[in-house]
């Protein structure tokens, strides 16, 4: 929560929250709009926890008209999505879903393919919102960056915990495991072992639209990941977001941290989860509610 609250331009007192509420939140304002950040319970992580905190979340404050959710992911690099740390990924509709897949809600079909749990779509308002955002990419993108500066200086001593990571940005093929289990770095991994990428000419962030895929587990698995791409077309996975998707339909925003393959690490969730929080004010700024 700490990057969220950090964004906001105007803090407001808490309310009596319902007595059948244990959520932590800070209220706020971002723009013209008020704001209520509700984080999952301190160890909560997985479908339940997020659904938990959604339900006390719309028994305390009724008047809710749209849900974020925002927070870190791993990423879903394919040829059709140069995905890299630091980027992040928007839930966005298709004729199918409302952009979230529950991918470990399996069953068999008689093509083989995979059966998920779809969510529901989001407010259209944020979608009218998404669509204006796309059409002028790198303004906004430049004013994210503004907002993470902003951020980082409110937190003063704090902020070292999002700054952006020194070490580089490796994907490593999706046959390539992790050599040293008992190492988060990847010192003892082979270089040539690395998918080649075009450098990018700065550290501006890219906002990917697409779908996102949910579970109950943390995914390590570098096939199963490109599984994902394959056939559902996700650029992103993470835990939380297929649990609200019968209770607070909301757009779901990720700052992507790692590549869910065995390298994985927990280097760059401090700047992917600042990324994410910033791009969410740049999203409520650029909303008008008509």
């Amino acid at each position: 929560m700490a990057a969220a609250q950090a964004l906001l331009d105007e803090v407001h007192e808490d309310l009596m929250a319902d007595p059948r509420d244990n959520n932590t939140y800070a209220l706020g304002r971002i723009g013209k709009h008020n704001v209520v950040i509700a984080g999952l319970p301190a160890g909560g992580y997985g479908l339940a926890p997020a659904a938990a905190t959604a339900t006390h979340l719309q028994r305390s404050f009724p008047a809710i008209n749209i849900g974020l959710m925002v927070g870190i992911g791993g990423g879903v690099p394919s040829k059709d999505a140069d995905i890299r740390l630091g980027d992040v990924v928007i839930s966005k509709p298709t004729d199918k879903h409302g952009g979230v897949v529950q991918y470990d809600f399996v069953k068999a079909m008689s093509n083989g393919r995979i059966r998920m749990g779809m969510s529901d779509r989001p407010p259209s308002i944020l979608h009218r919102t998404i669509s204006r955002m796309q059409a002028t990419h790198l303004a906004h993108a430049r004013h994210v960056m503004d907002h993470v500066a902003a951020m980082n200086e409110k937190l003063g001593e704090y902020a070292t915990g999002f700054a952006r990571p020194t070490q580089k940005d490796r994907l490593y093929l999706s046959d390539y495991e992790h050599v040293d289990a008992g190492s988060t770095d990847c010192d003892a991994c082979d270089p040539r072992a690395t998918v080649p990428r075009c450098p990018r000419d700065d550290n501006v962030p890219v906002f990917h639209y697409g779908t996102i895929a949910s579970a109950n587990t943390l995914l390590k698995n570098s096939k199963l990941r490109d599984e994902l791409a394959q056939e559902f077309g996700a650029q992103c996975v993470e835990m939380e977001a297929a649990g609200l998707m019968n209770v607070f339909p909301c757009l779901v925003i990720r700052g992507i941290c790692d590549y869910a393959d065995s390298h994985k690490n927990d280097k760059w969730q401090g700047f992917a989860a600042s990324v994410a929080a910033a791009y969410t004010k740049e999203l409520l700024l650029a909303t008008r509610f008509e």
